[in-house]
């Protein structure tokens, strides 16, 4: 068993290609596992295919709210040969979600999870909202379909994926439906997502933001799994670099200081939900 996994990270994105083995190897040879998460075809497929290159890397598959219309352009996701306007960043990559390609991905071994699929209302028109919405329900499809949870981003949109999530109850996997990456919401989100049997991910940003830290103590540490987000959300030791999965060690620290609990335990019970949860080993 690993010491520790970090479920959502993105090590196959354009931040990592000119050292990505070595991003790799320098967790693994810590003991650190890692799923890497698409957020489009192109994405998935390739997180997919780095998967199998490892073992200890796990990959999820699925098409990412922001890019079911145009979006803005983030070089460290898709590089900057694919910026269609670098004068101010945006690039239609707008997709459609094609249920065939994405469930002949996911029968792939190597996929954990369906998802870095949800909400996300940052940038909102009403349109936004129904494509959105739309494209999630055909991943909760698909989740159930194939009987993978769900990897779900959700920004500023909590209300709403909790009415969706209700709606589709039925299509969720019974104990275990997924995880909420990155969880933003408030402790009344988190009881309706953990009464539907959601978990929660969290990253670097509990190491410099003080407002998570009752957000981390009002969870069980059975509900709760790390990650990394690499390449964003860098913990506080190393604020301006590029993150990595080898930092997810300083997210466990800082979850085990704010709940006053043993690192070594925090690192245990992390480990063990993420693996129920992904089916890893």
């Amino acid at each position: 068993m690993p010491k520790l996994i970090d479920v959502h990270t993105h090590v196959h994105f354009a931040a990592y290609d000119t050292d990505r083995d070595m991003v790799i190897k320098r967790a693994l040879e810590k003991g650190i596992w890692l799923i890497n998460v698409g957020t489009q075809k192109n994405t998935s497929q390739n997180a997919v295919e780095l998967a199998h290159k490892y073992e200890g890397v796990w990959a999820s598959i699925g098409l990412h709210p922001i890019h079911t219309e145009k979006s803005y352009h983030d070089s460290k996701e898709l590089g900057s040969s694919s910026a269609g306007n670098e004068a101010n960043g945006f690039i239609s990559r707008e997709e459609s979600f094609d249920y065939d390609f994405y469930k002949k991905l996911a029968t792939d071994p190597k996929v954990v999870a369906i998802g870095e699929c949800g909400l996300d209302y940052y940038r909102l028109t009403e349109e936004t909202k129904h494509r959105q919405a739309e494209v999630f329900v055909k991943q909760i499809e698909l989740s159930s379909d194939i009987k993978k949870p769900l990897m779900i981003h959700c920004r500023e949109a909590f209300h709403d994926l909790v009415d969706i999530l209700n709606a589709n109850r039925s299509r969720l996997n019974t104990g275990n439906p997924g995880v909420i990456h990155f969880f933003s919401g408030t402790l009344d989100d988190a009881a309706h997502l953990m009464d539907m049997g959601f978990s929660f991910s969290f990253g670097g940003v509990v190491t410099f933001a003080r407002a998570y830290e009752k957000l981390v103590k009002g969870l069980p540490l059975e509900r709760i799994v790390l990650e990394t987000d690499a390449p964003y959300v860098t913990p506080q030791s190393h604020r301006g670099e590029r993150n990595e999965s080898l930092f997810v060690e300083e997210v466990a620290q800082k979850i085990s200081r704010i709940m006053d609990k043993d690192f070594e335990e925090v690192a245990a019970q992390t480990t063990e939900n993420a693996v129920k949860i992904f089916g890893l080993k």
